[in-house]
């Protein structure tokens, strides 16, 4: 019996004596993994450092210089650079182009808006400027004043947390914009909010161009209700709202002039859009 367990033990050694050898890996394959690898990585920072991910710039914002003075040579060419790019985006020129533009207008709010009251004002003065509201917006409004579009550039100096712009901003451009095609509803067309109501949906970056749209959704006496809601280019959703302006009683007493100066005259169509920074039509594109 112990002469078959021998030779069982026996057996099993030669089995696994005569197994092939453990392989080892050759140092250039580890090199080669190692180089790899790195490769990636390098590639990877270099991507992220240029064109870093929204949200990693609200973790870690970029370190940006304080708005310039506004009458800066600097400044205005910013301005004329900054005008150009409205006149040419993607979403106003289709807008420009669709098939029921004769029912559409354009105006610049703010654009001639008197200078003793422009200095006194929150958007028109004290935060107007680069880095700011750099440009009065551009308003696309129905004739029949029951739909509107307003694009705004927002800049660096107006956030809350570095990078992200202030509710407190969203909600007055709200409630100007919203105000707009409201008070034109109205008989005497002077109006104030009497409710206005904001839902943030996302984060609104600085340094862009957002789009406000408004509806009228009705209007009776003294009283128009409108809805509105912030999107970035991409048609990504910011802000909701909606509000109710109210006319006061005596408003017929008031003079309405300087409010629609506020909110733009209708511009006469143009075969050549005007920059308002410089007052002169953009330079020819070339081929």
């Amino acid at each position: 019996m112990s002469s078959n367990i021998l030779r069982r033990i026996l057996t099993n050694a030669r089995v696994f004596s005569t197994g092939p050898p453990p392989t080892s890996r050759s140092p250039r394959r580890y090199l080669r993994t190692l180089a790899l690898g790195g490769s990636v990585a390098i590639t990877g920072y270099t991507l992220g450092a240029f064109y870093p991910h929204p949200y990693i710039t609200f973790i870690s914002p970029r370190p940006a210089p304080a708005p310039p003075d506004p009458d800066s040579p600097q400044s205005i060419r910013y301005t004329a650079t900054l005008e150009q790019t409205l006149q040419t985006l993607p979403l106003l020129t289709s807008h420009r182009a669709q098939p029921d533009a004769h029912e559409w207008y354009e105006s610049r709010p703010y654009a001639n808006y008197p200078e003793e009251l422009r200095v006194n004002s929150l958007t028109a003065g004290a935060l107007r400027g680069p880095g700011k509201l750099a440009l009065p917006p551009l308003v696309r409004a129905r004739k029949d004043e029951s739909e509107a579009l307003v694009i705004v550039h927002v800049g660096r100096g107006v956030c809350g947390h570095d990078g992200i712009i202030h509710g407190g901003l969203l909600a007055t451009i709200l409630d100007e914009s919203l105000a707009r095609t409201a008070i034109i509803n109205l008989p005497e067309k002077i109006g104030v909010t009497a409710n206005l109501s904001i839902n943030y949906r996302a984060p609104t970056f600085a340094d862009q161009f957002i789009v406000v749209r408004i509806s009228l959704v009705d209007k009776a006496g003294r009283k128009s209700k409108v809805t509105g809601k912030v999107e970035d280019l991409k048609g990504n959703l910011l802000v909701e709202a909606h509000a109710t302006f109210v006319q006061p009683k005596y408003a017929h007493l008031l003079k309405s002039k300087a409010v629609q100066q506020m909110m733009g005259d209708p511009e006469p169509a143009r075969s050549t859009p005007v920059l308002l920074s410089e007052g002169m039509p953009p330079p020819p594109s070339k081929a």
